[in-house]
C-alpha cells in the first residue's frame, strides 16, 4: 500500500508542476491566480459555511446528515456555484449566443437527479441493513 500511495503522490507532484508550468506559458497569469483565490473565498466564505449550516439546521430537526446526504449537499453546492451567475440574471441578454441554454431547467434538473439518486441509494442501504440483521 506504501508504494501505491508513492506512486500517486509522485502523480500528483508531476501533475501539479505540469499545470504550473501551463500557467506559466500564459500571456496573463496573474488572471488564473485570481480565479483561484476565488474559487477558494467562495468555498471556504460560502460553499462550506452553508453545507455545516445546513447540517446544523438538520441536526437540531432530528436528521443525520452523514455520508451521502452530506457528500450530494457538497455536489449541489458545487454544482451551483458556478451556476450562479446565469441563474441570478435570466432574461434576455444583448447577444442570444452568450448565454443560448436553459440554465434555470438544467439546474433544477441536476438538482432533482442528485436528490433521486440520493433517496434511491440511501433507501437500497436502508434495506439492505435491514435484511442483514434479520438473516
Amino acid at each position: 500500500m506504501r508504494g501505491f500511495r508513492h506512486v500517486v503522490g509522485g502523480l500528483g507532484l508531476l501533475l501539479a508542476a505540469r499545470g504550473g508550468w501551463l500557467v506559466s506559458q500564459e500571456p496573463e497569469p496573474w488572471r488564473i491566480a485570481v480565479w483561484l483565490g476565488g474559487a477558494v473565498v467562495v468555498h471556504d466564505g460560502f460553499l462550506a459555511p452553508l453545507v455545516m449550516a445546513i447540517a446544523a439546521l438538520a441536526a437540531m430537526v432530528g436528521l443525520r446528515l452523514r455520508g451521502v446526504p452530506r457528500a450530494a449537499l457538497i455536489v449541489a453546492g458545487s454544482l451551483t456555484v458556478p451556476a450562479l451567475p446565469p441563474l441570478l440574471r435570466p432574461g434576455p441578454v444583448a447577444d442570444p449566443t452568450v448565454l443560448p441554454l436553459g440554465y434555470l431547467r438544467n439546474w433544477l434538473l441536476a438538482m432533482a437527479a442528485l436528490a433521486l439518486l440520493t433517496f434511491a441509494y440511501s433507501g437500497v442501504r436502508a434495506v439492505l441493513r435491514r435484511v442483514g440483521r434479520r438473516a
